[in-house]
């Protein structure tokens, strides 16, 4: 009697345990990436913080002012190709110790990574709901793409610390998943603050042209207004600012640009339009053809594609895309492409010792996978179930744009 009161008693405490646990947000699947990311962290973390003195300087500068700082800063520091909005992120580090500031920053940063994969589940949950799909494999869809997404994140988040990339995509994902969920106004405010963190993130765009075309109106004025606040007080106040746009560095023997037959030492002075171009127009031929999470992916492939520099914190941009379309653009198990953008952009450039063959590859990669999410014949998405579509009318008649679901 004693051992069978012993065993229910056991049996409780157990049950009590694991409703306790239950009550948390926790998946496996998260604490799986969250192990990961720390393992990853701590490696990289020795050699860390490669470019966190530009981040320094520049919140130094615009925050407190001085000799070529405040509004000069851009004029008299064209080196400085970072967005206000990550200067002014910076400086929240600058009160602790050196040392100090840049470990909070990666940390900081790093938990970006891992959230960010959290908003990723969450974004395709919301965008397959009602048609079927298991959320469990979507979880663990998220849980393998994530294993490749962290080495790449990482890289631009500890041992570069790029804080103006790592704004501009955690943004951007922010943004993707206001568009699914029907948010037309924080669409326009979560691209405008990924622009106002790093000005490539103007790439991005064409995810606005995703929203109903009633809305598009509304993003767009939140955007327009919240860049020109962003930027235009430095280039009213001095016309020399501009000099930032046209800031050159050296181009490198492993870019792709090499393969395009550009041999000039440094950045053309074509290339940067051409790079925002480029991204907008793929973006755009996308949004239309109905595959609007291969926007991202897209943007960075044409950066990848006509950037002199080979930089391997590039290639997170590139990650974060192949996650989006991976986890909402198709319904495979497998994320293959997030698994071939790390192999083939983070081990060409470990194990390849061609600096030719590394920037072919680079380039085979941002052709083949731009080909594929445009081209590729796609199977078409199941409808919402009943209570779907009776809830995206309920929100049509507030006044609320409907959730983009999967169809």
């Amino acid at each position: 009697m004693r051992r069978a009161g012993t065993t229910r008693a056991a049996t409780g405490a157990t049950d009590g345990v694991a409703a306790w646990f239950g009550r948390w947000p926790v998946r496996r699947h998260t604490v799986a990436l969250t192990l990961w990311t720390v393992c990853w962290f701590v490696v990289t973390s020795r050699n860390g913080g490669v470019s966190w003195h530009y981040l320094r300087t520049g919140g130094r500068l615009l925050t407190g002012g001085g000799p070529g700082g405040g509004l000069a800063i851009y004029q008299n520091h064209p080196e400085l190709q970072i967005g206000p909005v990550s200067f002014l992120t910076a400086a929240l580090f600058e009160p602790f110790p050196p040392g100090v500031g840049e470990r909070l920053a990666e940390a900081f940063m790093s938990g970006l990574g891992l959230y960010m994969l959290v908003v990723v589940g969450r974004t395709a949950a919301d965008f397959y709901a009602g048609t079927g799909i298991n959320h469990r494999r979507l979880q663990q869809r998220v849980l393998i793409a994530g294993l490749a997404f962290i080495p790449m994140w990482v890289e631009v988040s500890v041992r570069f610390a790029h804080l103006d990339d790592v704004l501009a995509l955690f943004f951007t994902a922010l943004a993707v998943r206001a568009l699914v969920r029907g948010r037309p106004a924080a669409v326009g405010i979560l691209l405008a603050l990924a622009v106002d963190s790093k000005p490539w993130a103007l790439s991005f765009l064409p995810l606005l042209l995703a929203l109903p075309r009633a809305h598009w109106r509304r993003a767009a004025c939140w955007l327009v207004a919240l860049v020109a606040v962003a930027w235009l007080p430095f280039y009213v106040t001095h016309l020399g600012s501009a000099a930032a746009a046209r800031f050159a560095i050296p181009n490198q023997p492993a870019s792709a640009l090499r393969w395009f037959g550009v041999a000039d030492a440094v950045t053309p002075g074509w290339d940067r339009p051409a790079q925002a171009l480029l991204g907008l127009a793929l973006g755009t031929v996308a949004v239309l053809r109905g595959r609007w999470p291969a926007v991202v992916l897209l943007g960075a492939d044409a950066r990848i594609a006509l950037d002199p520099s080979v930089y391997t914190y590039y290639s997170a941009s590139v990650l974060l895309g192949t996650l989006l379309w991976d986890a909402v653009g198709q319904r495979r198990l497998v994320p293959w492409w997030s698994w071939i953008a790390l192999l083939s952009l983070y081990g060409s450039a470990l194990l390849v010792p061609s600096e030719s063959a590394q920037g072919l590859i680079r380039l085979s990669f941002a052709a083949v996978s731009a080909a594929y999410v445009l081209l590729w014949p796609m199977k078409k998405r199941t409808r919402p179930r009943a209570g779907g579509r009776r809830a995206a009318a309920t929100g049509s008649r507030r006044g609320a744009p409907a959730p983009i679901r999967g169809r």
